[in-house]
């Protein structure tokens, strides 16, 4: 497996370490790449769009040419696991005219709606398809206002939806890479293997 970390801006390290360990845990050979510029996702199996700040992960992939690249990712039905800022970069409308979305998640997004950097809280959730809770880190977690039809929701927070998959693609307010965990990104690049189940 070839994994793609988007890397213009974010927590890069801990989705490189938590894709070696995902696969790992499947007896599965990860290479990890940085994607900084065009040319490198198209090459890549699987796709991990980090947490950062969106407006400046939306400006970077125009201007290096990524976007178009993560489109044709999805279309060829590759999987993409989405976290916090990469979860409002891919969405339908993050009510935000600062950040420029790839409309790839029928979802509709508030920014920070968990609240700032203090406001920032642990919790454990229910996950479809996973037999324990997951032990969810929300820092400046982004609110899935509304979801389409076709959008499943996977785990919600008091009733918010928290973490979605959208045909290839797994989005999540929270930060899974951030845990030892592994099963998030085992939802999103394993998922015929049931894992965590």
């Amino acid at each position: 497996m070839k994994a793609g970390v988007l890397a213009v801006q974010g927590d890069v390290s801990e989705h490189a370490a938590a894709i070696r360990r995902a696969a790992a845990a499947h007896d599965e050979p990860a290479a990890v790449v940085e994607v900084r510029e065009s040319g490198v996702l198209p090459d890549c199996d699987v796709l991990l769009c980090p947490g950062g700040e969106s407006t400046t992960i939306s400006r970077l992939i125009h201007r290096e040419g990524i976007a178009t690249e993560i489109r044709d990712h999805v279309a060829a039905e590759k999987p993409v696991l989405a976290t916090c800022a990469g979860l409002i970069v891919l969405s339908q409308d993050a009510k935000d005219d600062r950040v420029e979305t790839l409309g790839l998640i029928d979802a509709t997004v508030d920014r920070n709606a968990f609240g700032r950097q203090a406001d920032s809280f642990e919790a454990p959730l229910a996950v479809d398809g996973l037999a324990d809770p997951f032990h969810a880190v929300f820092i400046r977690a982004p609110l899935i206002d509304a979801v389409d039809e076709g959008v499943d929701v996977l785990a919600s927070w008091e009733d918010r939806p928290v973490l979605v998959r959208d045909g290839p693609i797994v989005g999540c307010s929270f930060h899974p890479e951030l845990t030892d965990d592994p099963r998030i990104h085992d939802l999103a690049f394993f998922p015929e293997l049931e894992a965590g189940v």
